[in-house]
């Protein structure tokens, strides 16, 4: 027997009793309420059983929009008439020494926004040309303008934002969620992965593992096209029921190492078998858009068969309608160096707009029109912000650009709690810092879980001998977000 498990045959009859009497209240709950917090209709133990949170939630479930890449604030929503004024001018020497940046050297030009800005809806929300589809939906957003982070590399950056480090290893932020509570739904994943533009996230896998969290909260990737999952399919030659039957034999084999070794990873592995079993029939159904009504489909731009941001935000709505709790969408394109036309902040942006405008506007009205948004929590945005400069190796050319940038940026909730309407933190007229009420990344996610009924502080697991959580030992809940 590995030694680790050896302790755990050493404990007295004495300690049993002394400890297990804890669990009895929830057993005995359990068997009254008639949940499936204890076992699945397998009898394997269900871990993805839907579980309360530390008190009410505003937020049931999450949906959450990243733009891999980061885009570029400074044209879109963080309007700075005073940086238009200056533009081509020598970057200041104050905002310049002791910073480092990715791609620029010597001494930038400012650079305002090529695009033209409004406000819009009854709060008078700032937004550029580029987003005209949003503009419909302004009372729905709560616009963060004051985040800002530790990191101007993408992997590092993004990494932080789901997992609370830059370095992988961490559980990303949709399997705390899974892992605080559960899922609705036990023949759907509790957290669903899409991925359009074709292009893995920046922090890779890391960016929706599971980290020292049991597998079985880890992120699932589905596509849009082709099988909804890898190797859902019976193989050639093998029927639903044989599949049933080598299942089975392999459960048994999986239940004789459990009760060998206690490995709880062993036990999870056996609710995955279980789950994908079940999800040969539920995922292909809930993901086949075709049945949706041509005025839907028109709405969100999607296409049956095809790979894209709208097709997936479609997948998002019908997801969270079956109980999946966290629904994470990854697109790239968002790199706006201006290096080449189509990450310029003309022509570049505004095509890259057409992509996510429509069909981000189409979730937020659908979900309202199915009264679903109160309880979804919409996040948008990138993993940190843009350079309120010219980003330098593009210097001379006329496509616009910008390089990374840590010391500010925004981000958009919409729904489950959050305030609609509202414009919350400013940066400094130039853009280059927080001027009003900043916003770390932890922040920013303790207010997530926090919308989840969830007291971050609290909401931990027990790894290499200490607590963890998402947040590590910092962050604060921003209440003025909370509607």
């Amino acid at each position: 027997m590995h030694p680790r498990y050896e302790v755990l045959q050493t404990q007295t009859r004495r300690h049993f009793l002394k400890t297990g009497s804890l669990g009895l209240g929830a057993a005995a709950l359990a068997s009254l309420t008639g949940t499936a917090a204890a076992a699945s209709s397998s009898g394997v133990v269900n871990s993805l059983a839907a579980k309360d949170p530390h008190f009410t939630a505003r937020a049931t479930r999450v949906i959450y929009i990243h733009l891999t890449g980061s885009p570029p604030i400074l044209d879109l929503f963080d309007y700075k008439p005073e940086l238009v004024k200056h533009t081509g001018e020598d970057c200041p020497d104050q905002f310049l020494k002791g910073k480092r940046f990715a791609f620029t050297s010597g001494v930038p030009k400012l650079l305002g926004t090529p695009r033209k800005f409004d406000q819009h809806g009854e709060s008078g929300v700032w937004m550029s040309d580029a987003i005209p589809h949003l503009h419909e939906v302004a009372d729905e957003l709560c616009v963060v303008k004051s985040l800002y982070t530790d990191q101007f590399n993408h992997a590092p950056a993004e990494l932080l934002i789901y997992t609370g480090s830059p370095r992988s290893g961490r559980p990303s932020l949709g399997s705390w969620a899974t892992y605080g509570l559960g899922s609705e739904n036990e023949d759907l994943p509790g957290f669903v992965v899409l991925i359009s533009s074709g292009v893995q996230p920046n922090g890779g896998t890391n960016s929706y593992g599971s980290g020292f969290l049991p597998s079985v909260y880890q992120g699932v990737q589905c596509r849009s096209q082709g099988d909804p999952i890898l190797y859902v399919s019976d193989p050639a030659g093998m029927d639903r029921e044989m599949r049933r039957r080598s299942l089975d034999a392999l459960g048994e084999l999986n239940r004789m190492q459990v009760e060998r070794l206690g490995d709880p990873e062993t036990l999870t592995r056996i609710a995955q078998y279980e789950l994908a079993f079940r999800m040969q029939t539920s995922v292909p159904e809930v993901m086949d858009i075709s049945h949706e009504p041509k005025h839907v489909l028109e709405a969100y731009g999607a296409q049956p068969g095809m790979a894209s941001l709208a097709n997936n935000c479609l997948l998002a709505r019908r997801l969270v309608e079956q109980g999946v709790r966290f629904v994470q969408l990854f697109d790239w394109g968002w790199d706006f160096h201006g290096t080449d036309a189509g990450s310029g902040l003309t022509d570049g942006l505004t095509n890259k707009c057409a992509t996510m405008d429509k069909p981000v506007a189409a979730l937020i009205k659908d979900l309202k029109q199915r009264g679903l948004l109160d309880e979804t929590l919409i996040v948008w945005g990138g993993e940190f912000g843009r350079t309120p400069f010219r980003e330098g190796r593009t210097a001379e050319s006329p496509i616009l650009g910008r390089d990374h940038y840590p010391d500010c940026f925004t981000m958009m909730m919409a729904g489950g709690g959050s305030k609609g309407g509202m414009q919350y933190g400013a940066t400094d007229e130039l853009g280059f810092g927080v001027a009003e009420n900043p916003v770390h990344v932890h922040d920013f996610q303790a207010t997530i879980l926090h919308l989840l009924g969830f007291d971050h502080e609290r909401l931990t697991h027990r790894f290499q001998g200490r607590d963890y959580r998402l947040t590590d030992v910092y962050g604060k809940v921003v209440e003025e977000l909370i509607a």
